[in-house]
């Protein structure tokens, strides 16, 4: 920094406190002359209330004076938002240093030592304005940068949640990408021997039923049969054979039809529908689900059965992107499972009455508005496991946080069911959770799509 610099063009203003008229007069003159704007007080309450009025560059105080000596009018000054920044310089005829060190306490910037020496009035007061200005330019030149900070800050806290946000819909947007192509592919290879096995057995139960009915014919026509074929038809059972034939063809049906309805639950809950809204029923997506999940709800070694209870309500159809809609779904009811699995109930358990029976209760309902367009459904699925601590609850929907161990669980799932609940369908996603109730999660979503409403 350079003390040198020349002074701003603007004049500064100097405020000149002194009881003395003599003293005022010549510092006065002195500074007039240098092209200083002077103002002058003849005590201690003058001086205050002119400072606040007139916000001087410079305020030169003499420490004697009758009422409010200068010491006090200084740690007033000081004190007052309007002016605690005005640099202040005592003036004085006192030697001693502790009155000096006192100056020094109170906040003043110099002294300048009576009888005055212009020479060294004007090079301190030069001086003090030179620091004072460059601490103000410092002052301004800090609030400028802790702005620019503050603003950038928010920039790169924006930029981070959109990375973060953007993030997120391409690991959705790739898992739903994956989960669909791994769907349908499977579908794709169940269908091809399903249609081979589907369309045989048609023809196996005509052939088996004409075979039947020839074998009848025999019978009727040649009633006398050798002891041999006697013997042989009681070795093969014919009897039974006879009748357990046409339901063992039926059962075979009915595990194709059973294997058709899976495939297309499949095709159905990776359904790609990303680009436009479609009329959905919410049952349908839960049914789906539920039956995707039915080997996992089966006891196990140990493991109870897990019950589930269902209370549907008559829903309207739903404009919604329904393949994400299923993953939220398959998301909430695969944690509702984890959660009855780790808590640790064991089939002898619930049988003596030492632990609930694992339950989840899944309900829809319609939420009545004022505008029909403003209908909600909403859908609850709740377990009666252990429940989620009360210092994790606030966390569980952060991307990439998980109560699971070690991979066992990704933190996106629920991350990524708020993101397709309440950005992509303008809903809402909330947890409920307590150690003696278990875990409840509530969906809300339009029935009708926002874009409809404008």
């Amino acid at each position: 920094m350079n003390f040198n610099q020349p002074l701003p063009l603007q004049p500064s203003t100097i405020l000149i406190v002194d009881d003395n008229p003599t003293n005022l007069e010549v510092l006065s003159t002195t500074l007039e002359d240098h092209g200083f704007t002077v103002s002058v007080a003849i005590d201690g309450e003058n001086a205050l209330s002119q400072a606040e009025y007139l916000e001087p560059d410079l305020i030169l105080l003499d420490v004697m004076m009758p009422g409010i000596d200068g010491f006090e009018a200084c740690r007033l000054l000081l004190s007052n938002p309007k002016t605690q920044n005005i640099p202040v310089i005592f003036m004085t005829a006192l030697a001693d240093p502790t009155e000096k060190v006192k100056g020094f306490e109170l906040g003043a910037v110099d002294y300048i030592t009576k009888p005055f020496q212009q020479e060294e009035v004007i090079a301190r007061v030069n001086l003090h304005l030179k620091l004072s200005s460059l601490n103000k330019t410092i002052a301004e030149q800090n609030q400028h940068l802790e702005q620019q900070v503050v603003e950038r800050t928010a920039e790169l806290t924006q930029a981070l949640e959109t990375l973060q946000k953007s993030q997120l819909q391409l690991v959705q947007s790739e898992k739903m990408s994956s989960i669909g192509q791994l769907m349908a592919g499977i579908a794709h290879e169940i269908n091809n021997p399903l249609g081979f096995i589907n369309g045989n057995l048609s023809l196996a139960q005509e052939a088996f039923a004409n075979l039947l009915n020839h074998l009848q014919l025999y019978q009727a026509e040649f009633p006398k049969v050798s002891d041999k074929i006697i013997d042989h038809a009681e070795l093969i059972d014919l009897e039974f054979l006879l009748t357990d034939l046409p339901a063992l063809t039926k059962s075979l049906r009915v595990g194709c039809d059973r294997i058709k309805a899976i495939s297309n639950s499949l095709g159905i809950f990776s359904r790609s529908d990303t680009e436009h809204r479609v009329s959905f029923k919410i049952e349908e997506g839960l049914e789906i689900t539920l039956m995707l999940l039915r080997h996992r709800l089966k006891s196990v070694d140990q493991i109870p059965e897990i019950h589930i209870i269902k209370d549907y309500a008559d829903l309207p159809k739903v404009a919604c992107y329904a393949g994400q809609l299923n993953q939220v779904f398959m998301n909430l009811l695969a944690n509702a499972i984890d959660a009855l699995h780790a808590s640790g109930y064991t089939v002898s358990m619930v049988k003596r009455g030492e632990a609930k029976q694992p339950t989840i209760w899944v309900k829809t309902e319609l939420l009545q508005c004022e505008t029909r367009l403003d209908d909600k459904v909403r859908i609850t699925i709740r377990d009666n496991g252990l429940g989620i601590p009360p210092n994790l609850q606030t966390k569980i929907f952060e991307s990439l946080f998980t109560t699971k161990p070690v991979g066992k669980g990704t933190g996106l799932g629920l991350s990524i069911s708020r993101e397709i609940v309440e950005e992509i369908h303008g809903g809402k996603l909330t947890l409920t959770s307590t150690s003696s109730e278990g875990t409840e999660f509530t969906i809300e979503i339009p029935v009708y799509d926002p874009s409809e409403k404008d």
